[in-house]
């Protein structure tokens, strides 16, 4: 029984790494019962699993990152990464988006999400190809930037990443790329949004290839190390979190599509999120990227989807959140069926060689 327990709470093991987040889930379950009623509870459910489907591949592209990070950052990314996904980039951002878009206060904001939730939804979602244009040019850069890689040796969709690969001999490329899209949406887009939509894409890729500068810069400079400290880490950690913020906006103007109590959503997306985080660390505990060889590339395909999805909005195509949401797992189940067939046949080839050799050296004895 001891050593059950123990084999339990071993650090690597599934229970000891989910429990926190059961427990916290159940807790918050709980609170809603108790303060909202039955029927509150359904939407928690519901809000929860729009988050963990909206960020299924976040988790892998966390747990890349995550697995380079010293110990200290990899716990300041479970500490201070999940308040500043709970708090800030689920509650305190969306207020400050609507707070410019509206020319409001910050205080009178803050009294319309909790008061007057109707009002706040709609003002939210009049900033949405704000939102929209920013999260997808920063998501297709994270994907363009991912395959547009000279040194990759690894190709799951082998034609296209091959392609996609020999552009990284450019470096500029990508940026002409994402120019042209800025430029495409400025041309095509709703005439009212015009300006602010090519201001966010512009921005959305600025940001990225900062970002990506400051972690270049960093890193070059403990090209020897194994794992990132310092502001080396320090340019990771903020990646990760700019990261979940462009996932996650889009997924709160999709809960106000299913409950407009702002409470609720916090509770349900928080909760959701730290699924999420317990995946990435999971994820990097476990070391499951080796193992599933081609899991990073159906990330990084599901990124790409999901930020030519958030364009697509800007043409008042609306897709059902449960189509977004399903895009990744999609991906991502079959980068993973991928690599297991890839395994099993590879060796099941390698038992197939070892067995024609026992008999050929038979043969001659």
């Amino acid at each position: 029984m001891i050593a059950r327990m123990k084999k339990l709470l071993h650090a690597h093991h599934p229970f000891r790494i989910f429990l926190v987040s059961a427990l916290l889930t159940i807790g918050l379950g709980a609170w809603t019962v108790y303060n909202k009623g039955l029927e509150a509870l359904w939407l928690f459910v519901v809000l929860v699993l729009l988050e963990v489907t909206f960020s299924f591949d976040n988790a892998v592209i966390n747990s890349r990152i995550l697995a380079r990070m010293s110990k200290f950052w990899q716990t300041m990314f479970l500490t201070v990464g999940i308040i500043t996904a709970v708090f800030v980039v689920r509650f305190i951002l969306p207020i400050v988006i609507v707070m410019l878009s509206s020319q409001h206060d910050f205080i009178n904001v803050l009294h319309m999400a909790l008061h007057q939730p109707a009002a706040y939804s709609a003002t939210l979602h009049s900033a949405a190809p704000i939102i929209n244009a920013f999260g997808g040019t920063f998501l297709l850069m994270i994907g363009i930037s991912y395959f547009m890689d000279r040194n990759k040796d690894l190709y799951w969709l082998k034609r296209i990443e091959k392609m996609m690969s020999r552009f990284g001999r450019y470096e500029v490329f990508k940026v002409f790329v994402m120019l042209l899209v800025a430029m495409g949406l400025y041309a095509t887009a709703d005439p009212a949004h015009r300006e602010a939509i090519l201001a966010a894409s512009v921005l959305g890729t600025l940001v990225h290839l900062a970002l990506e500068l400051f972690g270049d810069y960093f890193s070059a400079r403990q090209s020897h190390a194994r794992v990132l400290t310092g502001m080396a880490a320090f340019a990771s950690f903020v990646y990760l979190d700019i990261l979940d913020a462009s996932f996650s906006l889009d997924g709160v103007i999709g809960a106000f599509a299913i409950t407009n109590d702002v409470i609720l959503i916090i509770a349900g997306l928080g909760a959701g999120a730290l699924w999420v985080r317990s995946l990435t660390v999971y994820l990097t505990r476990t070391n499951k990227l080796a193992e599933y060889r081609y899991l990073e590339h159906g990330a990084h395909w599901a990124i790409l989807a999901l930020g030519v999805v958030m364009l697509v909005k800007l043409y008042r195509v609306d897709p059902p959140e449960w189509f977004v949401g399903s895009i990744g797992l999609v991906f991502i189940a079959t980068a993973i069926s991928s690599s297991v067939l890839e395994k099993t046949y590879a060796d099941h080839r390698k038992k197939r060689s070892i067995a024609q050799k026992i008999k050929a050296r038979l043969t001659k004895i």
